[in-house]
């Protein structure tokens, strides 16, 4: 354990840190799986439930619990599984 005060101090904030962003990964991770649900399934909420998690995602980049280009790579992914499914209903 720490025995300094500022290494007590450091402790403490990533103790936080963890926290909120474990509930921010939640959150995005949840979203996803609910776009990829919709848009397997060819429901017709899936663009929004898309754009809600395309929201997420990139309010988490913003905050620095995802990296750039992991946030982009999901985003397009997310898209094209969205085009192919709405493709596949036409």
């Amino acid at each position: 354990m720490a025995t300094h005060a500022s290494a007590k101090k450091r402790h403490r904030q990533s103790l936080k840190r963890r926290a909120r962003n474990r509930h921010w990964r939640s959150r995005v991770r949840n979203a996803v799986r609910l776009a990829q649900a919709g848009a397997e399934s060819g429901d017709d909420a899936a663009p929004a439930q898309f754009q809600a998690a395309q929201k997420l995602l990139r309010k988490a980049q913003g905050k620095g619990v995802m990296h750039t280009r992991v946030v982009s790579r999901m985003v397009s992914q997310l898209q094209r599984l969205l085009n192919r499914a709405q493709a596949r209903s036409s």
